[in-house]
């Protein structure tokens, strides 16, 4: 989202059509757009100020309020899949938002351990085969064969 325009230019553009000049003559000076200026224009009319609004929240209102709670949850069933946590809430609430939830509490993901389970199964044999290696001349007199 873009940034706001300031407090500044808000306050000469409704100062300007209050004093009776033009909406379109203020818009072309100022380089704003006849939208803008109106929805200042209302905005004073209404709380009395051209200010933008600020700390308000971006986005949906998050499912899971009470952190507090979310973390005794969170210990309790930490063993557990996202899945199989959403199921357990309180409310009904998707995988995705409890990951999130978990994300803001400071929690991470469980791990597989499926790395460390497939070097455990390599056989040790492959480790040998390295000695096997032909000497570098023989290698370059096969490449200048083919």
């Amino acid at each position: 989202m873009a940034a706001p325009y300031s407090d500044d230019l808000r306050q000469k553009a409704v100062s300007a059509v209050e004093r009776g000049e033009k909406k379109s003559h203020v818009c072309r000076t100022l380089n704003i757009s006849r939208n803008t200026l109106d929805l200042w224009l209302k905005r004073k009319k209404q709380t009395g100020t051209v200010a933008a609004k600020t700390n308000y929240r971006r986005g949906p209102k998050p499912q899971i309020d009470d952190l507090e709670a979310f973390q005794k949850f969170a210990e309790q069933y930490g063993h557990l899949t996202q899945e199989k946590m959403a199921q357990k809430w309180a409310n009904p609430v998707s995988r995705m938002r409890i990951g999130q939830a978990l994300k803001r509490i400071g929690f991470t993901r469980k791990k597989k351990l499926m790395a460390t389970e497939k070097e455990m199964k390599k056989p040790e044999k492959s480790f040998s085969k390295k000695s096997e290696v032909m000497p570098r001349k023989d290698l370059s007199i096969l490449m200048k064969l083919e």
